[in-house]
């Protein structure tokens, strides 16, 4: 990520440099597994479709029918909802009526699950904006709240779907939205009252929310963290309050290589998921409305990286690790993106950030899973009681999640290693040092010398900077070339696991360097084991691998039923010696 996005100020965990050692009492409070552990993905993908009636920024329905089956549409999802789209099919009733049914079938098939659906509102209709383009800002305000309205009415009021209604989708990305600061503002009250009307009409709870920008201090004009009460969504936060508007869920982006992404700092000595909650309560909002990162994905800046592809096990290792830095956080929600990889050739846009892969040569559907749609069928195996904190790693780089049912014990695993690391650091801490201090880490930046400093090319000694810098920046240097190491360094963990007792099937599912751009979801190891208290194992862990190890409780045997038991009664008759005579 760009050194202006920056995460986390505090020092870092320190990796241990001997074997890990990981105890869990399976007596242990449990708390229920959080939603943000859950899977949760953007359904889009392909970019385009064959079929002019199926909505274009959304994966084939071979996809859907495959996650549904595979890990089933239980948790929160997103849909691009492209309001441009629909307009163009209006001189043929019947195919938007099919455009149209088929979003309302993704949304259906969702709820039907037990989920809730984002919809993205996004591009405006031909006609209806500023400017010759589907990324305007509408022209006529009154005509627009009276489209979305009709829209929400549908989906929300007649047909009775589980709805939360996001206005855009990265509104401070010029490749997003051409407007400025306000006329996103008076978007968002447009779909904002069209919401509060329906609401005062039906008497229906219909959840609106946004601004959904590429990152949470991000705004029209550009920010940085160094003053995040620049930011759009401190903005829409006041806005809401000064119009007296529903604002039920704030969502943003974070794409980057760094798991504690989340765990940004700012100058105010809070986090950014506190800071956020004290906007929202300064200006009379719940504390605890849903924070919800709506996309996200590993993200070194380029479109297609083999992380995503053909070393795919790299982007699915950082799954886990992100995930668990959400939740320890405070993130409510999470939406990776997306569903599958993209080949627009319309607008030349290919991508590799889905979770499955598919051949767009072929005419027939063709396409498979990828490492990371592996991990999340394995977070769809986590049962419902997890184990916090008590499942907790002090590692930099090993994560563990562990949860149970009645019968049966899941622990995920995971090895994710930063190959950023050094320059994520320096991110955390920049914006609660001096400012003499983040003008010197910019400048050592721009000109190169920081890359130079992280391979080890430029000694920190030769530098004229003040001595507290030079610390810092060694510090850096240690935790990159601890990366470096550990990227390099399968490491063994001892698991005990206490108070496990019975027969149980034991089996181990594996995500690593084997595995990639095409990965399949079976046990690599199975095996009965049998405890009266203490499970000892010892499970090695490679660099960039997920790990699932499952034990299933297995059902006692019948007992055998007893022999009968011989009749020595006298026959009737017969004296009770001659009975029993041979």
């Amino acid at each position: 990520m760009l050194l202006s996005a920056a995460v986390f100020f505090g020092p870092s965990a320190v990796a241990q440099d001997g074997d890990l050692e990981f105890k869990l009492d399976v007596r242990a409070d449990t708390i229920l597994l959080p939603p943000v552990l859950r899977p949760g993905i953007d359904v889009s993908g392909r970019g385009y479709h064959r079929i002019p009636t199926w909505p274009q920024t959304v994966a084939a329905p071979e996809a859907l029918a495959a996650w549904q089956k595979d890990i089933g549409f239980g948790n929160i999802y997103r849909l691009q909802y492209s309001l441009w789209e629909i307009g163009e099919l209006a001189k043929d009733k019947d195919a938007q009526t099919k455009l149209l049914a088929n979003y309302e079938q993704i949304i259906r098939q969702i709820n039907e699950a037990g989920g809730v659906v984002i919809l993205d509102i996004f591009g405006i209709p031909a006609g209806m904006g500023k400017v010759l383009n589907k990324k305007s800002a509408p022209g006529d305000i009154k005509a627009f709240k009276q489209l979305i309205k009709g829209h929400i009415w549908y989906l929300s009021c007649e047909k009775k779907l589980n709805v939360w209604y996001e206005v855009w989708s990265a509104p401070d990305v010029d490749d997003f939205f051409l407007g400025r600061k306000q006329e996103y503002l008076n978007l968002y009250r447009a779909v904002a009252e069209a919401v509060q009307e329906l609401r005062q009409e039906t008497k229906l709870f219909i959840p609106v929310g946004g601004p959904s920008t590429s990152w949470w201090f991000q705004n029209l004009d550009g920010n940085s963290v160094i003053t995040p009460e620049r930011s759009l969504i401190y903005d829409l936060i006041r806005f809401c309050y000064n119009y007296r508007l529903p604002l039920d869920f704030i969502s943003w982006h974070g794409y980057t290589t760094d798991p504690l992404a989340d765990r940004e700092m700012t100058v105010y000595n809070k986090s950014a998921v506190s800071l956020v909650r004290d906007w929202l309560s300064y200006f009379r909002f719940n504390r605890e409305t849903p924070l919800v990162v709506d996309e996200w994905n590993y993200d070194r800046g380029a479109n297609v990286l083999p992380e995503r592809s053909d070393k795919a096990y790299i982007a699915a290792s950082y799954i886990l690790a992100r995930l668990r830095n959400m939740y320890e956080v405070g993130i409510d929600r999470q939406l990776y993106f997306c569903l599958e990889d993209f080949r627009t050739l319309r607008e030349n846009v290919v991508r590799d950030v889905g979770a499955l892969w598919f051949d767009s040569e072929r005419g027939e559907y063709s396409g498979g899973p990828k490492a990371m749609y592996v991990v999340f069928r394995m977070l769809a195996g986590l049962t419902t009681q997890a184990f916090f904190p008590s499942a907790k790693m002090n590692d930099d780089f090993v994560s563990i999640i562990a949860a149970k049912s009645e019968d049966r014990l899941t622990l995920l695993v995971g090895n994710y290693i930063d190959p950023d690391m050094g320059r994520n650091y320096l991110s955390r801490n920049i914006s609660a040092l001096p400012e003499s201090f983040r003008k010197s880490i910019l400048l050592l930046a721009k000109d190169g010398r920081l890359d130079r400093i992280l391979k080890g090319e430029m000694e920190i000694a030769t530098l004229r900077l003040h001595p507290r810098l030079k610390t810092i920046l060694k510090k850096a240097l240690e935790l990159q070339r601890r990366a470096e190491l550990y990227a390099k360094t399968e490491r063994p963990l001892k698991v005990s696991i206490k108070n496990l007792q019975g027969q149980y099937l034991y089996q181990r599912y594996c995500v690593d360097a084997s595995c990639g751009s095409s990965c399949n979801f079976v046990p690599v190891e199975e095996k009965e084991i049998e405890t009266t208290d203490l499970y000892e194992g010892t499970l090695s862990v490679k660099p960039y691998s997920v790990q699932m190890i499952v034990f299933s409780k297995k059902p006692k045997e019948a007992s055998a039923p007893e022999a009968p038991v011989p009749n020595t009664e006298p026959a009737a008759g017969k004296p009770a010696d001659a009975a029993g005579a041979k």
